[in-house]
């Protein structure tokens, strides 16, 4: 089995510690968790609630997936992490099923946390396959 390669992806948000946006081996694609941060303004307030939370994770995971050539039909999948379970999981899976074609979503874990980076209500990391 050939060793990982690890990628920073241009345009993606600043890394908020020390990891790479994702790494790839045989084919599959890790994307690290995003956090609803902005693109080229890391010291931008987050979005407020966690539908904005969201939208603004996901467009981050397109831009890395987008980075390696991939889109979210390629995701196999995804994990959620949730600061504020009982409030936020309905309003986030109502956000989040929005990015994926009708009938092709991926297996996905939801958690709830105590607590996430630079204060986010949600984070989700991936798994992608390349074709």
């Amino acid at each position: 089995m050939p060793l990982p390669s690890f990628h920073m992806i241009d345009g993606a948000p600043r890394p908020v510690a020390t990891f790479s946006h994702c790494s790839e081996v045989d084919g599959w694609v890790f994307l690290t968790g995003q956090m609803p941060t902005w693109p080229g303004e890391p010291d931008r307030p987050l979005p407020a609630g966690v539908a904005a939370q969201t939208r603004r994770v996901m467009e981050n995971l397109q831009i890395v997936l987008g980075g390696m050539g991939l889109g979210l039909e390629h995701v196999a999948q995804a994990r959620v992490y949730l600061t504020e379970f009982d409030r936020d999981y309905a309003e986030m899976n109502e956000t989040y099923q929005t990015y994926f074609a009708p009938g092709k979503l991926p297996a996905r874990t939801c958690i709830g946390v105590t607590r996430l980076a630079v204060g986010a209500l949600v984070e989700i990391d991936m798994v992608a396959r390349r074709p």
